[in-house]
C-alpha cells in the first residue's frame, strides 16, 4: 500500500514522542503496579504489553481500550466472525479483555479469536506483536490516537483504520492548533469510520485520509435477554416497585455520588411530603474498586441500601430474607449486568455529565425505550446526544436541582415518561446499521469471504 509522506514537523515530533517514551517507562509501570494493588489483573499477562501473547494468525486486528469500547465492537466483531474471518481483540484495561472474553467464550475455545492487551508505545514492542500475528487489517475503536501503533502499522504495511470514531469538539479545538504547525498523526492512518458528518470534516481538517460516515456502532449492540427477562420476573414478583418508580442511575463517576444524593433526598423529601412512597434509585458505579466505598457512603448518609452482591443470587433472583423492595437504593456493584438495572428503570440518569470529563454512553438505556436524563458536560456524547435532544429522547439538565425537579414532573406524569418512551423506536430506525456501513468499507481489503 503507498503511502503519502508526512510533513517534517509531523516526523519530528513523533521522533520527540518516541524519546520520551522510554524515561517514562518506570512510570507506567508504577502505573500498573498501583492500579494492580484495586486489581489483580493489572499485574497478569505483562508480556503483552509488550508485544508478546498468543492468537491466530493472519486475523483482522480490533482494538477496544476498555468496557465500553468493548461493547460497541461486539457487533462488529460479531459480523466479521460470521464472515469467516478470525479475529484478535486488544486492550488496555482488564475490564476490556474480560468483556471480548466474556462475549466470545465459544470463539476463544475454538481458537478464532484471542483477547490480550495492547502493546506500550515501543517500536519494537509493535513490531514483536506484527512480526508475530501478521494482522491483515487493524480497526482501532473511537478516538485512540496512539502514534507509535499507526507509525509501525502503517510500517509494517497493516491498514489501519479508525472505526466508530469521533473527535470531540473540545479535543479538536486543541488538536487543530497543534496540527497546524506539526501535522497530526491521524494522517498516517489508512482510514477513518466515523460517527457522524461532524466528526468527519474534523478528521478531514486534520488531514486524515479516505473518511466515511458510517454512523455508531452501539446502535447495533445485542442485548442479553436474560438481563431484561431478569428484571421483568422481579418487576412481577414485586409489584410495589412499579407503583414507587425506579430511577437507574447508570455509570456514575467519582466526584459525583454526593451530588446524586442531594437529588435522592430532595426527590424522596417531596413525595413523602404528598404522602407517597420515594422510587428505588438503582445506583450503578461505573468503576468497580468503587463498589464497596460508594456502598458505604450511601449508607453513612442514612439510606436504606440493598447490595445487588448480597441481595440477588447469580441468576439475579432475589434471596430470601436479603431483597427489601421498600429500599431506598439498590447499589449496582456487578460488572456485565447493566441492561439488568436499566430494564428496571422508569427513567434513566447517565452518569459522567456533573464532572468535566464528561456523559457516559446514552445508547444502551435508550435501546430499551428509556427515557435519559443527563448532565451539563455533554461534549463526549456530542454524536448522538444532539440528535437525542433533537428527537425528545434525551434531556440535559444543567444542575442538580433541574435534575430533581425533572425526575419528580416524570415520576407524577407518566404520560410525559410514555410519550419520550415511544419516541426512541423513530429514532433507533435512523440511526441503526453502522456494522453493516463499516464491513462495505473494509470489505474490499478483507479478501474473499470464508463460508
Amino acid at each position: 500500500m503507498a503511502h503519502a509522506a508526512l510533513p517534517a514537523g509531523l516526523r519530528l515530533f513523533m521522533a520527540l514522542y518516541r524519546l520520551i517514551w522510554y524515561p517514562a517507562l518506570p512510570l507506567v509501570m508504577l502505573y500498573f503496579l498501583m492500579r494492580g494493588r484495586k486489581d489483580r489483573a493489572y499485574l497478569r499477562h505483562m508480556g503483552e504489553r509488550f508485544g508478546g501473547g498468543a492468537g491466530p494468525v493472519g486475523a483482522v486486528w480490533v482494538h477496544a481500550v476498555s468496557l465500553g469500547e468493548m461493547r460497541s465492537a461486539v457487533p462488529l466483531v460479531r459480523a466479521l466472525l460470521d464472515r469467516g474471518d478470525c479475529v484478535v481483540t486488544t486492550h488496555l484495561t482488564p475490564a476490556g479483555r474480560r468483556a471480548a472474553e466474556t462475549a466470545f467464550a465459544t470463539e476463544i475455545a475454538e481458537g478464532r479469536l484471542a483477547a490480550c492487551y495492547l502493546p506500550l508505545e515501543f517500536g519494537w514492542a509493535y513490531r514483536r506483536f506484527f512480526r508475530r500475528l501478521r494482522p491483515r487489517l487493524g480497526l482501532v475503536l473511537e478516538i485512540e490516537v496512539w502514534p507509535v501503533m499507526i507509525l509501525a502499522a502503517r510500517k509494517a504495511g497493516v491498514p489501519l483504520f479508525l472505526a466508530n470514531s469521533q473527535y470531540p469538539a473540545r479535543s479538536f479545538a486543541r488538536d487543530r492548533r497543534l496540527a497546524h504547525w506539526l501535522g497530526h498523526p491521524v494522517r498516517a492512518l489508512a482510514g477513518v469510520l466515523a460517527k457522524s458528518e461532524t466528526h468527519a470534516a474534523r478528521f478531514a481538517a486534520l488531514g486524515a485520509p479516505n473518511i466515511h460516515v458510517c454512523g455508531e456502532l452501539r446502535f447495533d449492540q445485542p442485548i442479553p435477554p436474560a438481563l431484561p427477562a431478569a428484571a421483568e420476573a422481579l418487576s412481577r414478583a414485586h409489584p410495589a416497585l412499579a407503583r414507587r418508580g425506579v430511577v437507574t442511575l447508570a455509570s456514575v463517576v467519582e466526584g459525583e455520588d454526593d451530588h446524586y444524593l442531594t437529588a435522592y433526598r430532595h426527590v424522596q423529601s417531596e413525595l413523602r411530603r404528598q404522602g407517597l412512597q420515594p422510587p428505588l434509585f438503582i445506583h450503578v458505579p461505573r468503576a468497580p474498586e468503587r463498589f464497596s466505598a460508594v456502598g458505604d457512603l450511601l449508607e453513612a448518609a442514612g439510606q436504606n441500601v440493598l447490595r445487588r452482591s448480597r441481595a440477588f443470587d447469580a441468576q439475579l433472583g432475589p434471596r430470601p430474607g436479603a431483597f427489601d423492595p421498600d429500599a431506598d437504593i439498590l447499589l449496582g456493584d456487578s460488572l456485565g449486568e447493566m441492561y439488568f438495572y436499566l430494564a428496571l428503570a422508569d427513567v434513566v440518569v447517565v452518569g459522567g455529565g456533573f464532572v468535566k470529563k464528561g456523559a457516559h454512553n446514552v445508547i444502551e438505556p435508550l435501546a430499551l425505550r428509556k427515557p435519559v436524563l443527563v448532565g451539563p458536560h455533554v461534549w463526549t456524547i456530542e454524536y448522538p446526544g444532539i440528535e437525542a435532544q433533537a428527537a425528545q429522547v434525551m434531556k440535559v439538565c444543567p444542575e442538580i436541582p433541574d435534575l430533581a425537579a425533572e425526575l419528580l414532573d416524570l415520576l407524577q406524569n407518566r404520560h410525559k415518561l410514555d410519550a419520550m418512551a415511544d419516541r426512541t423506536d423513530s429514532f433507533f430506525a435512523e440511526h441503526a446499521g453502522a456494522t453493516r456501513r463499516s464491513l462495505a468499507v473494509i470489505d474490499p481489503l478483507l479478501g474473499p469471504r470464508h463460508d
